[in-house]
């Protein structure tokens, strides 16, 4: 076993050679990890990563429902670490893709025969004016940011009047079905406790749709109309007063016209703006969009047959969900390890990504869909009845996919996500 397995590297030799680097020590890059491994043991392989605690993500909109704690949901970066893989504690200053190699922010230069990006996303809270300043006080929340989503429970237990809403920028966006994940989850609870009837909900989605895969919409308007939310599309919130408890929003009409509009809020939850994080923008990796360019079936670069991506800042038009980097990871491993062998590239991701979308507690409508909204159901009709919601899929989501995804995803276990 390396001796360095699950350890920060405190030094690391300019001339070390890896047979794959691996940028990003979130759920796509462990995930990337333990595939590798799995297929071939002894590979040589660093995880480039700097924050010392990993974080299952999908969990924080239980948090803010007051279902988790925000404790449970994170481990030790050392903790999730595969074995025989060396943790180098550090961040990315440069990718330079056309000599194999990346700068480290300390100045080293980190060669590489492979390299798998996944680097995640950068969530743009300085997109919104005011919005750094007043986050997790005066009322404005957000279940994306690290420790918050406490916050969001604490501001639902004790509204019994007044408006809340809850905001959605422009996509792309990180679980897109998260923004309105949090009003259904909400409002449940203001309506079991009898209080729905004083409060005013307002959805703020600067798309024109409520989701993106059509199929599903009719099942969530449903609860739309049992919370008497209020959709308001084509709003984007620009700025936030937070003392003043004001949100502002600029409405693009269909000719293009723009209008600010004002709202007054006891609570706002606010989905930050998002893109790739900015050394990967400044990169030869990206597309003229600013996302990693791979195909979107082998997760190869286009342009750098040495380089892979997975996970959000790839350019695949997939939802950008941990349950997409679970079907990615093991085709990225698959297809690296041929490449490096030199031989064809055996698999394809199709697209897959799925929302369990909580829209009350105890039932989840359960979205799977690939490339171009294609249903693509991969959990027996017990668990994910069509279109509907279902208890069991909220018995998945509270208790079968944090354990798939710390026990299975993260170990190189492929449950239900074994590539073609």
């Amino acid at each position: 076993m390396d001796a360095n397995a699950g350890r920060a590297s405190p030094h690391l030799s300019s001339v070390a050679a890896h047979d794959v680097v691996i940028v990003g020590g979130g759920a796509g890059g462990i995930a990337a990890a333990a595939s590798l491994l799995k297929r071939r043991r002894g590979l040589k392989i660093a995880v480039v990563e700097p924050r010392e605690r990993h974080f299952y993500q999908p969990g924080w909109t239980m948090v803010g429902a007051g279902i988790f704690s925000f404790e449970e949901t994170g481990r030790a970066t050392k903790a999730v670490i595969p074995n025989g893989v060396e943790w180098i504690r550090q961040e990315v200053a440069a990718f330079s893709p056309e000599t194999s190699e990346i700068k480290l922010r300390d100045g080293r230069r980190l060669p590489y025969r492979f390299l798998v990006a996944a680097p995640g996303i950068k969530l743009d809270w300085a997109r919104v004016e005011g919005l750094e300043a007043t986050l997790g006080k005066n009322g404005v929340t957000s279940n994306y940011r690290e420790g918050v989503a406490p916050y969001t429970f604490e501001l639902v237990r004790n509204l019994k009047s007044g408006t809340a809403i809850f905001a959605q920028p422009p996509m792309p966006i990180k679980c897109a079905g998260a923004p309105q994940k949090a009003m259904y989850l909400s409002a449940d609870y203001w309506l079991r406790q009898q209080v729905l009837d004083k409060i005013e909900i307002h959805f703020c989605n600067a798309g024109a749709v409520l989701f993106g895969v059509a199929a599903y919409v009719p099942a969530l308007m449903e609860y739309v109309k049992k919370y008497r939310a209020q959709l308001n599309f084509g709003e984007n919130l620009v700025a936030v007063d937070g003392p003043a408890r004001t949100a502002f929003f600029d409405k693009t009409s269909s000719d293009g016209a723009s209008t600010r509009i004002v709202r007054k809020f006891d609570i706002l939850h606010v989905c930050p703006p998002q893109a790739t994080p900015d050394v990967v923008r400044k990169s030869a990796l990206v597309n003229e969009a600013g996302w990693i360019d791979v195909d979107p079936q082998t997760m190869r670069h286009k342009k750098f047959p040495n380089v892979f991506a997975l996970g959000d800042a790839a350019s695949t038009a997939n939802a950008k969900t941990a349950a997409a980097v679970r079907k990615q990871a093991p085709v990225v491993a698959a297809n690296l390890l041929s490449a490096m062998d030199g031989a064809p590239l055996p698999s394809k991701y199709e697209g897959y990504g799925s929302c369990p979308l909580t829209v009350e507690r105890g039932k989840i409508v359960l979205a799977e869909f690939g490339y171009d909204g294609k249903l693509q159901p991969t959990f027996p009709a017990w668990v994910n009845d069509g279109l509907k919601p279902t208890a069991q899929a909220w018995l998945l989501k509270e208790r079968i996919l944090p354990m798939v995804y710390w026990r299975l995803m993260l170990k190189g276990r492929e449950w239900l996500a074994v590539p073609v």
